[in-house]
C-alpha cells in the first residue's frame, strides 16, 4: 500500500480546531489533542443549550406572567384559561413583555380574561 502523507490538509485540520479553541484556558488553546477534546465537548453543550434557552425562556416569561396577574389578584391558570375562553391568541413572550414594559394593557388584558372565565 503506497505511503500518504497527506499534504497540507493535516495542518489545515489542526488549525481550524485550534482556531475554534482560542481563548481556553492553558493547554486547552495550545494543544492539539487536549483542544480537540474541549472543541468537541463545547460543541455537545452549545447544542443542548440551545434548546435549553428555549425552556429557560419559557420558564422566565410564565414567573413574569404570575407576577403581574396576581397584582390583578389573578393567578397564571385562570388568567391562560380566561384568555383562551375570550380568544385571545397572545403567545407568553409577547404576554410577560406587556406586563413588564406596559401594566395598564396588562390590566385590560387581565379584565378581558376575567370576564371570559366569569361568562363561561
Amino acid at each position: 500500500m503506497p505511503r500518504v502523507k497527506r499534504g497540507n490538509k493535516r495542518r489545515l485540520k489542526r488549525k481550524k480546531i485550534l482556531r475554534r479553541a482560542k481563548g481556553y484556558y492553558l493547554a486547552k488553546s495550545k494543544l492539539y489533542r487536549i483542544a480537540r477534546e474541549q472543541v468537541q465537548r463545547s460543541l455537545a453543550f452549545a447544542y443542548r443549550d440551545r434548546r435549553a434557552k428555549k425552556r429557560d425562556f419559557r420558564r422566565l416569561w410564565i414567573v413574569r406572567i404570575n407576577a403581574a396577574a396576581r397584582i390583578h389578584e389573578m393567578s397564571y391558570s385562570r388568567l391562560m384559561h380566561g384568555l383562551k375562553l375570550a380568544g385571545v391568541h397572545l403567545d407568553r413572550r409577547t404576554l410577560a413583555d406587556l406586563a413588564v414594559h406596559d401594566a395598564a394593557a396588562f390590566g385590560q388584558i387581565v379584565d378581558a380574561a376575567r370576564q371570559a372565565a366569569a361568562s363561561a
